[in-house]
C-alpha cells in the first residue's frame, strides 16, 4: 500500500512518512455556537437549552499517529537522530506563510493512496521520543498530528492559450517508460479546478517554446496514463518527470 504523504501546495514538495498509521480519527464539528449578546450568552425565561447560532460552516479534523524508527528498514535517510525524519513534519505547524501582516502554517495536502486527498492546515503536533543514544539522540518517535481541512485551491493560468484539441495519445514518443523512472526524479502537481495540461506543462518546462509545449502536454498525458486529458479531475496527482523523459532536452 502507498505510504502516507504530505504535499506542500506552494512548492510541490512531498514529505513522506516512514510507516502508515494503524488508525486515523476523522472528526466533524458542525457550525453551531451558543448565541451571545454584548452582555454574554443570550438567556431568557423558561429556556430549556441555550439559544444557538448556526454559522453555516463547521470544521473537519483529522488526527493520526505516526511511528518513526531509524532502526527499521524502509527509510531512505541514513541518520543517527530520528528528528531528522520528523522535523519536516513538525515544521508544518510553524507559521511560515505570510498573509497580509499575519503568518500561517503552510497549506498541505494529506494523501494516502487513492482514498485520501485532503487539503488541510496542520494545527497541532506532539512528539514522544524514545531510545536515546549515549549522546542524547533519540532513535524512535511517536508523532501525533492534527489537521483541519481547508477550502483553498491554487490556480495557474496563462492568458492567450488556445483550447486543447482532442488527440489520440500514445506513449511511443516517451524516451523512458514511466515505470522505470525513479520517483526521486519525479515531481508531483496537484490539479486545481480549471487547470489544463498545456498550462501545467508551460509552468514546469518554462524553457520550452509555445510550439514545444503543445507537444509536451500530450506526452505528459501519456506519462500519467490519462484516458481523458482534456478533463483533469480536481485533486489528481499529476506526475511531472524530467524533460528528457518526454523527449525534450534537459536533465
Amino acid at each position: 500500500m502507498e505510504r502516507v504523504a504530505f504535499l506542500l501546495e506552494e512548492t510541490n514538495e512531498r514529505l513522506g512518512c516512514l510507516l502508515n498509521p494503524d488508525s486515523l480519527v476523522m472528526r466533524r464539528l458542525a457550525g453551531v455556537l451558543p448565541r451571545r449578546s454584548l452582555g454574554g450568552v443570550v438567556n431568557g425565561v423558561e429556556l430549556r437549552d441555550d439559544p444557538l447560532l448556526y454559522t453555516g460552516g463547521g470544521r473537519t479534523e483529522l488526527e493520526l499517529n505516526l511511528l518513526f524508527d531509524i532502526s527499521l528498514a524502509g527509510s531512505s535517510i541514513v541518520t543517527g537522530d530520528v528528528r531528522n525524519l520528523t522535523g519536516p513534519l513538525w515544521n508544518l505547524a510553524e507559521n511560515t506563510r505570510g498573509v497580509s501582516s499575519y503568518r500561517r502554517p503552510p497549506l498541505v495536502r494529506f494523501v494516502w493512496g487513492k482514498s485520501w486527498n485532503i487539503p488541510a492546515i496542520v494545527v497541532a503536533v506532539a512528539e514522544h521520543l524514545e531510545q536515546f543514544t549515549a549522546e542524547g539522540a533519540p532513535q524512535r518517535s511517536w508523532l501525533r498530528m492534527r489537521l483541519w481541512r481547508v477550502n483553498e485551491s491554487l490556480k495557474t493560468t496563462l492568458p492567450g492559450r488556445q483550447p486543447l484539441q482532442a488527440q489520440t495519445l500514445s506513449p511511443e514518443g516517451l524516451q523512458v517508460p514511466p515505470e522505470s523512472v525513479s520517483e526521486d526524479r519525479v515531481r508531483v502537481h496537484v490539479v486545481s479546478e480549471g487547470e489544463r495540461l498545456d498550462v501545467i506543462a508551460a509552468r514546469y518546462y518554462p524553457e520550452q517554446s509555445a510550439a514545444e509545449v503543445s507537444s509536451l502536454w500530450r506526452m505528459l498525458a501519456s506519462f500519467n496514463n490519462l484516458q481523458d486529458p482534456l478533463h483533469l479531475p480536481v485533486g489528481f496527482l499529476l506526475r511531472i518527470p524530467p524533460l528528457s523523459v518526454l523527449g525534450g532536452e534537459g536533465a
